[in-house]
């Protein structure tokens, strides 16, 4: 009789996922089941946006949890994706970020494959003169690089490993979509590209992702400058499985004397804040809908947003239970004018590793990680801004982090834990 893994048996005291057991945040043997269970398992992943392969050849790579990839478009216009590795002796194929080739070669033995993951080299396969070589049953078409499912959204590309997986489409579900017809409603092209490493649980920053309360509390640029407040007109909405959320906040629905009275006591909203730019913090409203914050965190790794004028993806590749890899891709449309790009590049200051907004959610996770990783046994965190029990779909304020819990109800769904009879719906 097999043991039951000590991470199956975490307790679970809120059958509403209200309450998290801090073990979740630090156990190797989860890091590792979350690898097969989540981004290998059933789902769609974010693996890069069409706008990186723009020609015949381009390629890029990228991690999918702990597993490296290759998205190439091919020499006929089509995009493909396979694991970024030689299907000889486990190479990593691929060694560069991003660039352009015909094909692909291993740098150990030279075995060559096609941009569709196809083998179609190997150096002495029949041996030399009489020597040596390959069983003469070996066949190039059994040995190409493994595939993996793809599609595309509005030029976003996703993968998945799991041979039964919902349409893209049913995954994203119709609010997310609007997201995304919203932010992809004209040809965009990539402007930039920064990293960070931070030393903490990946799903930490998920939660961060997720979460309406800290974007309120966590981030003094916001509040002080009017970007983002909880004194503004806001709100947010899931899909009807509550893997995904958007949130947004309306530029100028409150008033000076507003924030003044609602962050009373707090040092959130500082006016001892000053800048000697003031445009770093200005809103061009492009599209009419006054949403200065406009995001959506895309189950398990993705994140859209525009924030201010600056369009990005930010993806999420975890390491180990203790670190994770944030990719920050910075986008513009095609059309932008000239002073509209100056703003976006501008604002990249605002995203980002030494961002004037973002900075604090590595911090934060960090912090987080050095509080839970001593005595964490029986310790669960507490989730209950905005109300327990069942979770409401939609939220006309950002006084909440319902979210949160909706993305533990379906991280248990998927790793086979939680409580013993969950109580929380998505309504």
């Amino acid at each position: 009789m097999t043991a039951v893994p000590a991470w199956q048996r975490m307790s679970w005291p809120a059958a509403d996922f209200s309450r998290i057991p801090y073990s979740a945040f630090v156990d190797p043997a989860i890091h590792q089941a979350e690898q097969e269970r989540i981004f290998r398992g059933p789902v769609w992943c974010y693996a890069a946006l069409e706008a990186e392969l723009p020609e015949p050849g381009d390629y890029v790579v990228t991690e999918i949890g702990d597993t490296p990839v290759v998205v190439a478009r091919d020499l006929d216009g089509v995009v493909h994706a396979f694991v970024n590795r030689c299907a000889h002796r486990g190479t990593l194929l691929v060694r560069t970020p991003r660039g352009r080739a015909r094909d692909f070669t291993c740098v150990y033995h030279h075995w060559n494959y096609d941009l569709r993951g196809n083998l179609q080299g190997v150096p002495f396969r029949r041996g030399l003169e009489g020597k040596g070589g390959m069983p003469r049953d070996f066949a190039l078409a059994d040995h190409g690089l493994k595939r993996l499912k793809l599609a595309s959204y509005r030029g976003v590309v996703f993968v998945s490993f799991a041979a039964a997986v919902e349409p893209l489409l049913d995954f994203l579900d119709q609010p997310m979509r609007r997201f995304l017809d919203n932010i992809f409603a004209k040809p965009i092209e990539v402007i930039g590209y920064v990293r960070q490493r931070i030393p903490a649980n990946w799903k930490l920053y998920y939660e961060n992702l997720v979460d309406d309360y800290h974007g309120i509390m966590l981030h003094p640029f916001q509040a002080t400058f009017g970007i983002a407040r909880a004194t503004q007109e806001g709100g947010s909405i899931m899909d009807a499985q509550g893997r995904h959320r958007m949130v947004y906040v309306v530029h100028g629905t409150d008033s000076e004397d507003d924030a003044k009275a609602g962050y009373e006591g707090t040092t959130t909203y500082n006016t001892g804040l000053t800048l000697h730019d003031l445009s770093i913090a200005d809103f061009r409203d492009e599209i009419g809908d006054g949403r200065a914050i406009h995001m959506c965190a895309f189950f398990p790794n993705l994140l859209v947003q525009r924030l201010s004028n600056t369009l990005a993806t930010r993806q999420i590749r975890p390491r180990s239970a203790g670190v994770y890899d944030l990719y920050w891709t910075y986008f513009g449309y095609r059309d932008d004018d000239p002073a509209l790009r100056l703003v976006r590049l501008k604002q990249i200051n605002l995203v980002g590793p030494g961002g004037l907004v973002s900075m604090e959610d590595g911090e934060a996770g960090r912090l987080l990680q050095l509080g839970i990783k001593g005595d964490h046994k029986d310790a669960h965190s507490v989730i209950e801004m905005g109300g327990v029990g069942d979770v409401p779909k939609v939220a006309d304020h950002l006084v909440t982090e319902v979210s949160v819990r909706s993305f533990w109800k379906n991280w248990c769904e998927l790793m086979g834990v939680g409580p013993a009879t969950p109580t929380a719906r998505v309504v």
